[in-house]
């Protein structure tokens, strides 16, 4: 496949097909099928239009409908490595508290904290344009969040070191979006015991604690109630899906050097994802690959028919562009089904594990067609 240049377009993105994601609730993200549990064969990671019925036969997806039972249990096998998505019993007042203020010109940052669960405090760094605060004209808001960075953690997509082309939440706040970049468990200047607060992985720590950024967002007077964008590289990529299946008001998601198919990151050596940073069950199926409760083509296709951009450059040396496409071309029957087939884009720029400018000027339009369709609505 050809390198994709930065003048890729967006597609425009029917209403319709848009909604139907959308009234999706929580109750039937977390959602479970008794049956999964003693599937005597695992549904293809693939071909993915085929779900089982309640006598347990399996019947091909060809409606809406018969899609939600087989997404159901997809959710199931994600949380059967990650964990439960917490409910109620977490939620909590966000008690958000600054305590840095910078004037950065178009935009004030902000460095604080939030509660995320009692007595887990998340640091994260908010970004609000001044035109959302002295104007009092509401802004579309974006979860921002950061790759692997042991040092400066979620400081480097807000332009405070580390490396280059990572400065997505800064770039988005020039543009006029309020953006929200909370710091991942277990790196840099954020280590919580996520085993003493009940969950199985950092992942599904990571999970809730960006499920309970949107409600910060959704809490700011300067925030327009349409929703939010996603934005990651890396490891910010995957934080990024895997949040969106189980978040709907994620509008639109971009990742960036995030995933390929668990089956060829690393020539099958999955041990990459199965530090206590990410899901540490997932080691079980090491020397079994082909009994995986999930893969990537399902989360993706978990996420539609929401628009989802994924930039796989021809020469990262971490997740491959031919899986990457494997993974698109596995979930694009799914996005056909539920009306959104050119929601899902895939884009091979010619570099390494970078998200270059080019990408990154794609990216923030891809989310401004979303986000500034759902305001005008």
């Amino acid at each position: 496949m050809a390198a994709s240049s930065g003048r890729v377009q967006p597609p425009r993105f029917p209403r319709v097909a848009h909604r139907f994601n959308l009234s999706v609730s929580l109750v039937f993200l977390a959602a479970s099928s008794a049956a999964f549990a003693a599937e005597p064969d695992r549904l293809s990671r693939d071909e993915l239009l085929f779900y089982r019925d309640a006598d347990g036969r399996v019947q091909r997806v060809t409606t809406p409908n018969e899609w939600r039972k087989r997404r159901a249990s997809i959710v199931q096998a994600m949380e059967s490595i990650m964990g439960k998505l917490p409910g109620k019993e977490k939620q909590c007042p966000l008690d958000w508290r600054v305590d840095e203020t910078t004037d950065c010109g178009s935009y004030v940052r902000y460095h604080g904290s939030y509660q995320s669960e009692p007595g887990c405090r998340v640091p994260a760094f908010l970004l609000v344009p001044k035109s959302a605060l002295e104007k009092k004209q509401r802004a579309p808001a974006v979860l921002c969040l950061h790759p692997t960075d042991n040092r400066v953690g979620n400081r480097v997509v807000v332009g405070l070191g580390g490396r280059a082309n990572r400065q997505y939440a800064q770039e988005l706040a020039e543009l006029g979006y309020v953006t929200l970049a909370p710091a991942y468990p277990l790196l840099a200047d954020y280590q919580p015991d996520w085993r003493k607060m009940g969950y199985r992985s950092g992942t599904m720590k990571a999970i809730w604690d960006n499920i309970r950024a949107i409600d910060l967002l959704e809490s700011l007077p300067y925030v327009k109630p349409v929703g939010v964008g996603a934005i990651g590289h890396s490891l910010g990529g995957h934080n990024s899906v895997y949040t969106a299946v189980f978040e709907p008001r994620i509008r639109v998601i971009v990742s960036s050097c995030g995933l390929d198919r668990y089956r060829d990151y690393k020539q099958g050596d999955i041990r990459g994802w199965t530090s206590d940073r990410y899901m540490p069950k997932l080691l079980e199926f090491r020397e079994r690959l082909d009994r995986l409760p999930f893969d990537f083509p399902e989360v993706i296709a978990a996420l539609a028919p929401r628009p989802c951009l994924i930039i796989a450059p021809l020469h990262d040396d971490n997740f491959r562009w031919k899986s990457v496409d494997r993974v698109a071309d596995s979930a694009r029957p799914v996005y056909r089904l539920l009306g959104g087939e050119k929601h899902l884009q895939v884009v091979h720029p010619d570099c390494a594990h970078d998200f270059p400018e080019p990408m990154r000027k794609l990216a923030y339009k891809w989310i401004g067609r979303v986000l500034n369709q759902e305001s005008n609505r």
